[in-house]
């Protein structure tokens, strides 16, 4: 696993090189931290150094290859690491850049020496190299036994840096997890209240059709009762949702961003798409709207010619498209208005669904937003309830669909409109499926 070193770490690293410099006069320390933690019977490993004094020794303490011959050089170290072993004569770049050791310019001693070499070691693993010099002045033995308390305490610094870096990868995978499930809970939720909706408001009809004394008078009337009771349990779960912290970490953003997040309760969208004829699709749709729109006291029109072209699709995904771009209409239509269903012409392969209103429309300054998860725009303070999430469903929907989906306010295309509002129009392109060969 490559290592990263945290800026804490360089600076106890530092601290370390000042105490062999200002307490013990060393003239030259350099300590060499390998790329990657080398374990027992690995031998192949980058060394980079990380501190250097003084500061021009930087120049000469390059990156260098820890290659099986030095490996087999220091091999005395690495079976023993509490033994200081001294270098004679060979500096430590000299050594590392020798691709063959020769043993009549290079031994170990434990007589006197002005240069020592001690490897950075915790449970028999091999993390680095601290190199120190004395001109003039080889190290007693009190001196060697404080070089290598220096030594061990660069190597347990290093352990507990990894463990840090190791914990704070666990703690972002597991914000990235937490984000994810939080995102899918949201769309669950979101996909539930179309049909509650739709299920209430039929419930609603059906008790003005019965007159009273009628015994499925009570049936209709426990419909919407329960209705009422699931919508309540639903606000419930959005304050939960909303005491629940959300990450401000861009890099976290960013990962969340690139993680695959399938849709609760759809199927493999890409792998089971189908030819799909949009005017079944729409039907069962816009006999719930239909009856919601009469509630409201609006006009649903329909521009669907017969024998529309297949589009290629998952059923499932975009019925909840067009559910969600229906409850919207809806939802921003005030009493008296209109909202008119009409399939564009196809353009490229591509077959266009427009979905208009006469509602207030979307300002500029909202439009390039309008697909972000959780985004409300101006309405985020009016009185209509709203989670900004299916518009954001949609997108992902239809772009899995390998379609896509345009906005624009005011409305286009509107027949016959004599509403003041600006309106908005939603435009899905399908692909169209491919005729079957005779």
């Amino acid at each position: 696993m490559l290592m990263s070193n945290s800026s804490e770490l360089v600076a106890l690293y530092r601290s370390q090189v000042a105490l062999l410099t200002q307490s013990l006069g060393a003239t030259l320390s350099v300590v060499y931290l390998t790329e990657e933690l080398l374990e027992e019977g690995e031998t192949q490993t980058k060394l980079i150094p990380v501190v250097a004094y003084p500061e021009a020794a930087w120049q000469a303490s390059q990156p260098v290859t820890l290659i099986p011959e030095m490996s087999n050089a220091l091999l005395p170290l690495l079976s023993d690491p509490q033994k200081v072993i001294s270098l004679e004569v060979e500096p430590l770049e000299s050594l590392l850049e020798t691709e063959q050791i020769n043993d009549t310019s290079t031994h170990y001693s434990l007589l006197p020496s002005t240069q020592i070499i001690l490897p950075l070691m915790h449970d028999n693993v091999f993390m680095g190299l601290l190199v120190t010099n004395r001109e003039h002045m080889p190290w007693d033995e009190r001196e060697r036994d404080e070089i290598e308390r220096i030594a061990q305490t660069l190597a347990l610094a290093r352990v507990l840096d990894q463990r840090r870096e190791w914990y704070e990868q666990q703690f972002a995978q597991q914000q990235v997890l937490l984000e994810t499930q939080r995102d899918l809970l949201d769309n669950l939720l979101h996909q539930l209240r179309n049909p509650l909706t739709a299920l209430r408001t039929f419930g609603k009809l059906l008790i003005k059709r019965f007159v009273p004394g009628d015994a499925n008078r009570k049936v209709a009337e426990n419909i919407v009762r329960e209705s009422d009771r699931i919508q309540e349990l639903l606000k419930q779960f959005d304050r939960i949702i909303e005491l629940t912290p959300q990450t401000k970490n861009p890099v976290l953003l960013e990962s969340i961003k690139q993680t695959s997040k399938p849709l609760v309760l759809l199927p493999n969208i890409q792998e089971n798409t189908e030819p799909c004829s949009i005017a079944d699709i729409l039907a069962p749709l816009l006999d719930s709207s239909s009856a919601i729109a009469q509630e409201r006291h609006l006009n649903i029109q329909l521009d669907i010619p017969p024998n529309l072209p297949l589009v290629k699709a998952n059923p499932v995904a975009l019925r909840e498209v067009f559910s969600n771009l229906l409850d919207n209409a809806l939802k921003y239509t005030p009493p008296g208005g209109q909202i008119y269903i009409q399939a564009e012409q196809t353009s490229e392969n591509f077959q266009g669904i427009a979905i208009s209103d006469t509602g207030p429309g979307i300002p500029a300054q909202d439009l390039d937003h309008m697909f972000e998860r959780h985004y409300r725009g101006v309405q985020a303070a009016s009185q209509i309830p709203g989670t900004g999430l299916g518009l954001a469903i949609a997108k992902d929907l239809i772009e899995q669909m390998q379609g896509n989906i345009q906005v624009f306010s005011p409305a286009q295309n509107f027949p016959n409109s004599t509403h003041n509002n600006p309106g908005t129009t939603f435009v899905v392109w399908l692909p169209l499926a491919k005729k079957s060969k005779k």
